[in-house]
């Protein structure tokens, strides 16, 4: 991966965006794509739009990834200055206890969610606590004390790093969706450098941890000709999965071209079409039902937006140790600058009957 695409990565990995709480996530990412945007702008919830005017009379793509990450809130500060913590999100009770956490408060505030020693525990009959029975323990000897560094509504990531796999592949929390609002951005690079004759909107959404809210937000506001929302997905090649959950999804395999449900036929033909013109290799998965990203946002919004979701394959989605590849990443990059190329010759995405 060129270095400045690297940079930006790591960047956005690093920087917490726990849902609610983007402003310094959606920063990194609004002052890496102003750079070649013709336009950026934001609503009043924090979701960022950057624009490509088309040099044609091509239609208005949008390409969305979302910059909110799963974590935790203060709920309570008990009277021993523990912090009592709710979700963020689909936050992991059996992976929490006994991880470091950062504390977003005025100044970050550094933690560990408690866990009793092995030797405490009447070891095979243990049972997961629920979030709502953890707590955060910042250090503090009273209530007074924990008072005077956070307070309640302050919001909690887990405080792990971007680690170097062998190979191409990458750890860090937040994969989910940092790659997404990557590959947005990096697929509006794309057009800009070709001077597609669509107009093509990146976005980087907020909220979708919660219930695909900015997604909701931004389809009503932008309504584009058609939207590609590129998330995560499961990679079922890793052993703890059970077959029944076993699907065609490998790691370093390709981007994942979703069929189904909110998946319009005819931006799936186009991504497969722009997919074979520009020699990337792509997977297919099945969502019979709902995509769980925000494609199932956008498809919905005022008379319903031809939409597309787009994968990358992730192991241990939801955890502090999410697995990419790389070459994964940069497929997604590519096709989704071949779909803006391909796009400019669409006349409609409506079906035919």
């Amino acid at each position: 991966m060129e270095s400045a695409r690297r940079k930006f990565l790591e960047s956005l990995l690093s920087t917490a965006s726990p849902s609610g709480y983007e402003t310094a996530g959606q920063r990194v990412w609004i002052d890496y794509v102003s750079e070649f945007a013709d336009e950026v702008r934001t609503d009043d919830y924090g979701n960022a739009i950057a624009v490509h005017n088309g040099s044609g009379d091509g239609p208005e793509i949008a390409f969305s990834g979302h910059a909110d990450e799963i974590g935790f809130i203060i709920r309570d500060i008990d009277d021993n200055g523990f912090l009592r913590i709710s979700r963020i999100g689909g936050s992991d009770r059996t992976i929490s206890q006994g991880q470091h956490v950062t504390v977003h408060a005025d100044e970050p505030r550094q933690g560990v969610i408690g866990q009793t020693a092995i030797h405490l525990r009447e070891v095979g009959s243990e049972e997961y606590s629920d979030i709502s029975e953890q707590f955060v323990d910042i250090g503090a000897a009273d209530a007074d004390e924990a008072e005077q560094l956070v307070e309640v509504g302050d919001p909690i990531t887990f405080s792990t790093e971007l680690f170097e796999l062998h190979g191409n592949r990458l750890s860090a929390r937040g994969m989910d969706n940092r790659v997404g609002t990557w590959s947005a951005a990096e697929g509006l690079r794309h057009a800009v450098e070709n001077d597609v004759s669509a107009t093509i909107y990146a976005v980087s959404t907020v909220q979708e941890e919660l219930g695909i809210k900015g997604a909701q937000m931004v389809g009503f506001d932008l309504n584009p000709d058609a939207a590609i929302a590129v998330d995560v997905t499961h990679a079922t090649d890793n052993p703890d999965v059970k077959a029944k959950h076993k699907g065609p999804v490998e790691l370093g395999a390709g981007p994942v071209i979703s069929r189904g449900s909110a998946n319009h036929p005819n931006v799936v033909e186009l991504a497969r079409k722009a997919a074979s013109k520009a020699d990337v290799d792509v997977q297919l998965q099945a969502t019979g039902t709902r995509t769980g990203t925000d494609a199932d946002g956008f498809y919905t919004s005022r008379g319903g937006i031809p939409s597309l979701n787009i994968g990358i394959p992730n192991r241990y989605m939801h955890t502090p140790v999410e697995v990419i590849d790389t070459e994964d990443l940069e497929g997604v990059a590519t096709l989704l600058g071949a779909i803006a190329e391909e796009a400019g010759a669409v006349e409609s995405f409506a079906t035919e009957f």
